[in-house]
């Protein structure tokens, strides 16, 4: 079947070639194209765009659009292949290694990478992917914003499925939305944790979740089952839930919250290394020692937590290899080869933030 961006091209081709628009004539605006196929504005944006590219069509700024000397011998002798990657952050934390796996392998099948980040928020992701459209990318890999809400860019992503152009989620996936993945297997990793820490004798422990990420719901989810294998003491369980872009602040003064009860918290188990950090800092300025009155754990293995003091127990993330397996996966879609999903099961990794509580039933 064909796809609606395709039916823009071939029919606006097929319209140049047969004459019905002779060369320099001016042709419909995007509006009237629009409403001509019944498709939305970036559908027609990336037809016209690639008719640009063949020599079809030419702009001129504030004129319109006009047929382009299509006779003429315009092969060029290099031909731009880009890959768009949208993550929600870029410079910091994990991203960067990530970013360059994705970098090593497509730069070896002959692929550039056009970069942009979203900050975790739903307006910049559009802006992102409506950058990546008009850009006229190959494929896509993209880290979801805010996977755990309702996505108010699923036209968007309709568009991009309509329109065929192979896409790939890393990180996590939106679920109703059917394009490949690579993640992690954040429910059982968190899970693990927390047996990890009930077999060193915890049994009063906080968790905290960004929740507005469905990977952060996958955790607390974990967090919440390895609770039900032990009812026994499932009444000491805790949790805070918080957003991006929540203020650090409001975090501080639930966790003190917690501390102040008869039956404190004795670990507290995080979201990700990043949070774990100021955590950490945070029971530091409060004459809170760190593991010796409390361990604290994190998620996604950061460099960073290698040197901290204390050295940070965490689970693993698989982050240039997630980067170098999405690579070979977009590739392959581009090639038009079967992919099939990846999800990586992490693996603790033990350090001297999290250790046997001094006093324990």
């Amino acid at each position: 079947m064909e796809n609606k961006y395709q039916k823009v091209k071939d029919g606006l081709k097929e319209d140049i070639i047969s004459g019905k628009y002779q060369v320099d004539e001016k042709l419909p605006t995007e509006s009237e194209l629009m409403k001509q196929y019944s498709v939305s504005r970036y559908t027609v944006r990336r037809a016209v765009g690639d008719l640009e590219s063949d020599h079809f069509i030419y702009r001129i700024q504030g004129g319109g659009m006009f047929v382009q000397d299509w006779h003429k011998d315009w092969s060029t002798p290099t031909d731009t292949k880009l890959i768009g990657v949208i993550t929600t952050h870029i410079a910091d934390y994990i991203f960067p290694n990530i970013i360059s796996g994705i970098d090593q392998v497509v730069s070896k099948a002959g692929y550039s990478i056009l970069i942009s980040n979203t900050h975790n928020m739903h307006d910049k992701e559009r802006k992102s992917l409506i950058n990546m459209l008009d850009s006229k990318v190959a494929g896509l890999i993209i880290e979801p914003t805010q996977s755990a809400l309702p996505n108010p860019n699923e036209d968007l992503y309709q568009e991009i499925k309509d329109d065929e152009l192979p896409t790939l989620f890393i990180n996590a996936h939106y679920p109703q939305l059917a394009f490949p993945y690579v993640d992690t297997d954040d429910l059982t990793a968190e899970q693990n944790m927390m047996r990890y820490l009930f077999d060193l004798g915890h049994k009063s422990i906080l968790g905290i979740f960004q929740v507005d990420d469905i990977q952060g719901v996958y955790r607390m989810n974990g967090f919440v089952r390895a609770y039900q294998e032990h009812p026994e003491y499932s009444y000491l369980s805790n949790i805070i839930m918080y957003q991006s872009g929540e203020t650090s602040d409001k975090i501080y003064e639930r966790i003190n919250g917690y501390l102040q009860q008869t039956e404190a918290p004795t670990a507290i188990v995080c979201y990700n290394d990043q949070l774990a950090i100021h955590v950490i800092d945070y029971l530091k300025s409060k004459g809170v020692r760190v593991p010796e009155d409390i361990s604290v754990t994190g998620f996604d293995n950061y460099q960073i937590g290698e040197y901290f003091t204390p050295s940070l127990t965490t689970m693993n993330h698989e982050k240039e290899r997630m980067g170098a397996d999405a690579a070979e996966t977009i590739i392959k879609l581009l090639n038009h080869d079967k992919v099939d999903n990846i999800t990586y099961q992490p693996e603790i990794v033990k350090r001297n933030s999290a250790v046997r509580p001094s006093s324990t039933d």
